[in-house]
This record gives structure tokens, sequence and C-alpha cells, in this order.
């Protein structure tokens, strides 16, 4: 047993070292806030948050669109305003029919 002691160099015996490297380890490997794992996790967040991303900016530009033909042009404008808030003529009778 003294012969094995004897070749495991003397800072590897530090009890300051084998702190520091039980606690490198732990964070490294072992925590649930590992670095491996979080790593992994924060890729994966970065792609959902890049196609999310790109699907606003999509919504963004079908309303600008939208929003351009309904300052341009009063008849979308009525049909939008009839179809969105239910509106009508003074004239006119709205009948609602429910989906099933």
């Amino acid at each position: 047993m003294r012969q094995l002691i004897g070749h495991i160099p003397s800072w590897l015996k530090n009890k300051y070292v084998l702190t520091a490297l039980g606690f490198a380890i732990w964070i490294l490997f072992i925590d649930d806030r590992d670095f491996i794992t979080t790593h992994f996790r924060h890729v994966s967040e970065l792609h959902k948050l890049e196609a999310q991303k790109k699907y606003y900016e999509n919504q963004i530009l079908t309303v600008q669109t939208e929003l351009n033909q309904l300052k341009r042009n009063p008849a979308i404008l009525e049909k939008y305003a009839r179809e969105k808030y239910l509106m009508k003529r003074n004239d006119e009778d709205l009948f609602l029919v429910p989906d099933k």
C-alpha cells in the first residue's frame, strides 16, 4: 500500500487540489446544471428561438401587406370590417350562422 502512495505525485495528495478537482468534476459532469447538458440545452433552445423568429417575421410581412391593402382599397376595408367586426350598413340585417 505504501508503494502505491509513494508513486502518487505530491501535488495530487494536496487536499486543496483534490477539493478543486472534485468540484470541477462535479460542476462539469454530475450536477443537474452541468456544463455539457446545459450547452446542448442552450443550442436546442437557440434553434427553437430562431424558428420562432422566422415565423414572426413572416407574420409581420403578412400583416404589413394586409395593412397596405386596407389603406389603399376601400372595398377591402369594408370587407375586412364586415368579416372581422361584424359591421353592417344601416339598412341591412345581419344573420349569424354558428359553425358546427
